[in-house]
């Protein structure tokens, strides 16, 4: 019941997460009908850096291009911002006049260069034509084009696709898939007999290796779409959309691990029962508190993705989405926090007072370190604050599966709760391993 429990919310979270990434090479159409309909909603925006940044254009009819009398406007953020919130009210034409750089599009294929930027910052591009402005409007027909924005690589030529708030996060998947592959050569056999043995901690070590298996799925799916992004701009669409769904499953099966342990633990405390070891699922009040939080942050993760479609797992703190998701994060944290404190001041052993304040560690790490996370990188400038946030909260996830991992491998301090007190284990197989000193 436990693992159909676990696998249906999981499943019923992935199946909601996929989404389209915003390339940084675009293709389609501009339409005079939209931009007049919404001229200040942007077709694209890049973070550029460096002196040489370079945006590539190209269409396909030109003649349609030179009868609208299109053109590409270009505004730094903090510039368009200003321009948004003054509180003059300029008129369309006005605003866009203001634009810091502009490209008439007349030709098959032209380079606009952005240089002498002092730090990385986002540009907004914008559509206009002479319909743009006006009240008076004809049916006309859509400009085909293919948009490639390019910041300058390590020798100065504009060759990298990616953007500044994304620069690095390539070299980083590579180094944590190679990280996981040679943790993997050393510990994966010994591991899986330590499973095959089936003690009472089967059933963690279980949930818990399926968890970092998914981890190591998402950082290859993330290392696959960024290799094909390095060379179009594009990527591969699908890997990231899996990397975000093994992503979710991960928390979720985390979520159910370190809340089924907790929540086993207190309510053994207070029936005080010495008898058989307490089954997890064998107290509708546990699994119903388990179910509600669960379905509660799954369904915030899925909300944080269709406020946010880019390509990322740990998105940035401005949607309303992203920050129920952290407050959720803090509440858990303070909660399991407080049920694990309860325990260690009554625990008279020595050994096991030990394990629950590691467990409890572990437990903080995890649940504390996004939301650490975002509000450290508030003071750090907008195009450092995803990788910030990204690489953090991955490497802290990493080190707190560390901790969960000794924790449960150890046979002093795995055996010297087990054993005492079959209480204490909520996610035990059956009463008969009680007797058994190995793993």
């Amino acid at each position: 019941m436990r693992w159909r429990l676990l696998w249906l919310l999981s499943a019923a979270a992935a199946g909601c997460c996929w989404g389209l990434a915003a390339g940084k090479t675009l293709r389609g159409g501009f339409a005079s009908a939209t931009a007049r309909r919404e001229p200040w909603r942007p077709v694209a925006h890049f973070q550029f850096h460096g002196d040489h940044g370079v945006l590539c254009v190209r269409i396909k009819d030109v003649a349609v291009a030179v009868a609208k009398a299109a053109r590409l406007h270009l505004f730094q953020a903090q510039e368009w911002q200003k321009l948004e919130n003054n509180v003059q009210d300029h008129s369309c034409t006005e605003k866009f006049s203001k634009a810091q750089l502009t490209m008439t599009v007349n030709h098959t294929e032209q380079n606009l260069t952005v240089s002498q930027i002092p730090y990385p910052e986002t540009w907004y591009v914008f559509y206009v034509d002479k319909f743009t402005c006006e009240e008076n409007y004809s049916e006309s027909e859509d400009i085909q084009f293919e948009m490639v924005l390019l910041n300058p690589d390590a020798e100065g030529n504009p060759l990298d696709h990616f953007s500044a708030g994304e620069s690095g996060l390539h070299e980083f998947f590579f180094l944590l898939v190679l990280a996981y592959f040679i943790t993997a050569c050393i510990y994966a056999q010994s591991l899986w007999q330590t499973i095959r043995k089936r003690g009472p901690m089967h059933g963690v070590l279980k949930v818990l290796t399926i968890a970092l298996l998914l981890q190591a799925g998402s950082a290859f799916a993330n290392y696959l779409h960024f290799s094909s992004y390095s060379r179009d701009g594009i990527g591969a669409p699908f890997m990231g959309s899996l990397a975000e769904l093994c992503d979710i499953i991960s928390q979720i099966q985390m979520l159910y691990l370190l809340l089924s342990l907790c929540m086993g633990w207190t309510i053994g405390r207070m029936k005080k029962s010495h008898g058989r070891p307490l089954q997890w699922d064998s107290s509708p009040a546990s699994t119903g508190i388990a179910v509600v939080v669960v379905v509660t942050q799954s369904f915030l993760l899925i909300w944080e993705q269709f406020e946010d479609t880019n390509h990322h797992s740990y998105h940035s703190h401005h949607g309303l989405a992203s920050g129920l998701l952290i407050g959720l994060r803090v509440c858990l944290a303070l909660s399991l926090a407080a049920g694990l404190y309860q325990i260690i001041t009554v625990e008279r052993s020595t050994l096991k007072r030990e394990f629950y304040i590691t467990f409890a560690k572990a437990c903080i790490l995890w649940f504390l370190c996004h939301p650490c996370l975002a509000t450290i990188a508030v003071i750090f400038r907008e195009y450092q604050r995803e990788k910030i946030i990204t690489i953090g909260v991955i490497l802290c996830q990493c080190i707190s599966m560390v901790i969960l991992y000794r924790l449960f491998l150890s046979h002093s301090l795995y055996w010297e709760v087990s054993s005492l007190s079959s209480v204490t284990l909520p996610l035990t197989i059956s009463s008969g391993h009680k007797n058994r000193h190995h793993f």
